[in-house]
C-alpha cells in the first residue's frame, strides 16, 4: 500500500492535509473524518485505517482542521463542536475525490470517530450518490441533527459496551436513520476503545461494513 501526502482545498479557501492510500482490490476508499480534537496522527483511526488498507481498501486520513484552527481549538475547544465546519470539509474531501482522475470512480466510504461521526452523517446526506456507506466509532451521530433521516447510505454505529451515556445517544439517533443500519456494540469497551481487542473489533466490523457497499441486506439494529 503506497501512502500519499496530498493537499486539499476547501470550500472556504483553507488547505487541508491529509494521508491517501489508494485501494488494492476492489473500489472502495473510505475517508476519515476525526473529531473531538484529534487529527489524520490519530493511533486510533490509523490503526484501523492500516486494517482496512491490509483488506486492499482505500483510505483517506484528513486533517478536518487547519494548522491554526487546530493551535485555537486546542485552546477553547470551539471548532471540534461545529458540525458545519467539519462536515464542510468532509464534503471537500469527496468532491476532491470525484475530481481527480485517479479516485473519481471509487466507492465511498465515510468513517467518523467522536464529533467526526456527526459530520460524516451530514456529508453522507449532502452527497447521496458518491458515499455509499458510513461507520461511527465512538461517534456522536446524535449531532447530525435532522440529517440523519436524510442519510441513504447504510450505517454502522460501533459504541462501546461501558459507554453507556453515549451507547444511548447511538441508540436514539439510530431510530432517526431511514436506511439499513446497526448499533454494533463492544462488549466492555469505554468510549476511546483502549480496552485489549476492543479495537481489533472495531476494525474487523467496520471492514466488513464497507466491502459491502451497495447492498442492501443488512440486519438492524442487535
Amino acid at each position: 500500500m503506497i501512502l500519499e501526502e496530498v493537499v486539499l482545498p476547501a470550500a472556504d479557501g483553507s488547505a487541508l492535509h491529509g494521508d491517501l492510500a489508494l485501494p488494492t482490490s476492489g473500489r472502495v476508499l473510505v475517508v476519515f473524518a476525526h473529531g473531538s480534537g484529534s487529527s489524520r496522527h490519530s493511533p486510533r483511526n490509523r490503526a484501523v485505517a492500516g486494517a482496512l488498507q491490509q483488506a486492499g481498501l482505500g483510505t483517506l486520513l484528513l486533517d478536518l482542521l487547519t494548522e491554526r484552527e487546530e493551535h485555537r481549538d486546542l485552546l477553547t475547544a470551539e471548532h471540534r463542536f461545529d458540525i458545519d465546519l467539519l462536515a464542510s470539509r468532509v464534503t471537500a474531501a469527496i468532491d476532491w475525490l470525484a475530481a481527480e482522475p485517479a479516485t473519481e470512480r471509487l466507492v465511498i466510504g465515510l468513517f467518523g470517530a467522536s464529533t467526526g461521526a456527526a459530520a460524516a452523517l451530514r456529508a453522507a446526506a449532502d452527497r447521496p450518490v458518491r458515499v455509499q456507506s458510513v461507520v461511527s466509532r465512538g461517534g456522536r451521530p446524535d449531532l447530525a441533527g435532522d440529517a440523519l433521516a436524510r442519510v441513504s447510505a447504510p450505517v454502522l454505529l460501533i459504541v462501546g459496551g461501558a459507554d453507556p451515556e453515549v451507547l444511548r445517544l447511538n441508540r436514539e439517533a439510530a431510530e432517526q436513520l431511514r436506511v439499513p443500519h446497526r448499533v454494533e456494540v463492544v462488549p466492555g469497551a469505554t468510549h476511546l476503545f483502549e480496552e485489549p481487542g476492543a479495537l481489533d473489533h472495531v476494525a474487523r466490523a467496520a471492514r466488513a461494513w464497507f466491502r459491502r457497499p451497495g447492498d442492501d441486506a443488512f440486519d438492524e439494529e442487535r
